[in-house]
């Protein structure tokens, strides 16, 4: 059946594993950081991580802690 007007992704789909760990790391960046301060956290390159921290986040496990480390030691300074 051809849908002339269904909505249709416009780039890759994130796994659920993946998706849970974005919102995970949305989550925890906006109560350490503040809302603008997540933001630019997660999208900005980190030469310490060596990714952009969303990016690094969402690809594994391993990367989530990293990110969530540096967001805490982020948070105690």
């Amino acid at each position: 059946m051809n849908r002339p007007f269904q909505r249709r992704a416009q780039g890759p789909t994130l796994s659920r594993e993946a998706a849970d760990r974005q919102g995970r790391i949305l989550s925890l960046a906006i109560q350490a950081l503040g809302a603008g301060g997540a933001m630019t956290f997660l999208n900005t390159h980190d030469a310490k991580l060596g990714a952009r921290p969303l990016d690094l986040a969402i690809a594994t496990a391993e990367g989530f802690r990293k990110v969530e480390a540096a967001i805490l030691a982020r948070q105690a300074n």
